[in-house]
Parts: structure tokens; C-alpha cells; sequence
């Protein structure tokens, strides 16, 4: 397990700064405001929205430390050669697979987060909790908010802004388009402490963390979970 990390660690490295980094931060010039809000050293978790897939290719590049995702698990398990190489990619670059189905799932994919914040490391994650469909902002998913009070570390929100247009669900060849990201100031959710358990608490957390996101994107905000909009919009082009 140890060689593993040591060897996703270097991969990381070699792909960000070598391979891969500079040519897209060449190709997309992403202009970023607030990063000097990410602490240097020490847990803590990048709340994003979601606009797009590439947010977390673009969000690890302008950040100094390595961050790693929960991805879902979807991205781990693919058939032929395309599934081993997403695989290996993700494996590779120290991201996490979660079932995101709930129940126990949840609970499993929580422990794992609040593992890498125990590991000093930073967690990036979408409280939104799967992509926006059409570039609004949905409500947030309070297991965010969960994990936030358990760890007890500062919370970065981060706005992504023009993803979508880059790169919009169901395409796989980006646009080159500039795209931008801001950092806001960490949020404070000590008064909330050893409230985890607290339904109310923890949706008042995750509204806080939402209307943060809301002022640095200017995104229009919908009070609805996207997977519901999603789940509908499937239904109806049956």
C-alpha cells in the first residue's frame, strides 16, 4: 500500500507539472482569483461546483498540493481497453472510488474522506453531488456537510466558471475556451461542533456552503437536487 501511494505521488507529479499540466494550462490559460486561501500544509476540503468533467482536471492544476477526488466508482470498473486506462489513470493520480448509491455506500465513502483529511492531505469535493445539467446550481447534498463537521478542517468553496462551455455533458473533445477559477475565504463551522447527527444542522451547513458557491460563480441557484432533473429529463426522452 505504501509503494502504491508512492508511486501514484510521482505519476501525480510527472503528469502535472511535466506531461500534461503545462500543456493544458498553455492551451486554456484558466485565470485564478483567491488561491491564497488554500492552506499550505494541512487538511482541507475544496467545496466546488460542478459544471463539467474536466473541474477536476483543472482545479488539481492551478493548486499547488496534490488534491484528490472521491470519483465514482463507475470510473474504476470499465471494460476494454479504454476502462483499464481510465483506471489506471484515476488509480494513478490518487483518486478514490465511492458507490454513491447510499445507505452503508455512504457511509463507506465518507470514512474514506475523512481518512485522506486525517492523512493531512487535501480532499476535493461537489456538494451538488454529480454535475449540473444546464449550468445552474443545485441544492446541496448534506453528507458534504457530515463530513465537514466530522473532520473539523477548513472548508475552501471554489468556484469553476465556464467549464461547461469547455467541455458540456456527453462530449468527449473539449473547446478551447479560457476558463476561470476562484478561491473564497475558508468557512467557519466550529459553532456547529459534535452537531453531526443533527439533520437540521447539517442542512444548514450545506445551504452556507451553496450560497457561498452561488456569490463566486453567479450562478443561478435552483433548491432542487440535480440527479432529480436528471432523473427526469431521462424520463421523458423515453
Amino acid at each position: 500500500m505504501v509503494v502504491r501511494r508512492k508511486e501514484s505521488t510521482v505519476f501525480y507529479w510527472i503528469m502535472k507539472n511535466i506531461v500534461v499540466g503545462p500543456i493544458l494550462l498553455a492551451i486554456f490559460r484558466p485565470w485564478v482569483v483567491g488561491l491564497q486561501h488554500v492552506p499550505k500544509e494541512g487538511p482541507v476540503i475544496l467545496a466546488s461546483n460542478h459544471l463539467s468533467f474536466i473541474d477536476s482536471i483543472f482545479l488539481p492544476l492551478v493548486v499547488d498540493r496534490p488534491v484528490v477526488f472521491l470519483a465514482k466508482s463507475e470510473y474504476f470498473t470499465g471494460k476494454g481497453l479504454k476502462g483499464w486506462a481510465t483506471k489506471m489513470f484515476f488509480q494513478a493520480t490518487g483518486q478514490l472510488p465511492i458507490d454513491r448509491s447510499g445507505g452503508k455506500a455512504s457511509e463507506a465513502s465518507l470514512n474514506t474522506g475523512l481518512r485522506v483529511l486525517r492523512e493531512g492531505r487535501v480532499l476535493g469535493i461537489y456538494p451538488e453531488g454529480t454535475r449540473s445539467p444546464d449550468g445552474k446550481l443545485y441544492r446541496g447534498r448534506t453528507g458534504v456537510a457530515r463530513m465537514v463537521l466530522e473532520a473539523g478542517v477548513p472548508v475552501v468553496p471554489v468556484a469553476m466558471i465556464g467549464t461547461e462551455e469547455v467541455m458540456p455533458i456527453g462530449t468527449r473533445i473539449p473547446k478551447v475556451r479560457r476558463i476561470g477559477i476562484v478561491f473564497g475565504a475558508p468557512l467557519d463551522f466550529s459553532r456547529f461542533e459534535g452537531m453531526e447527527g443533527d439533520r437540521f444542522v447539517l442542512r444548514s451547513v450545506t445551504d452556507e456552503l451553496v450560497y457561498d458557491l452561488r456569490e463566486l460563480s453567479d450562478q443561478q441557484y435552483v433548491d432542487v437536487y440535480a440527479s432529480s432533473v436528471k432523473e427526469q429529463r431521462a424520463s421523458a426522452s423515453r
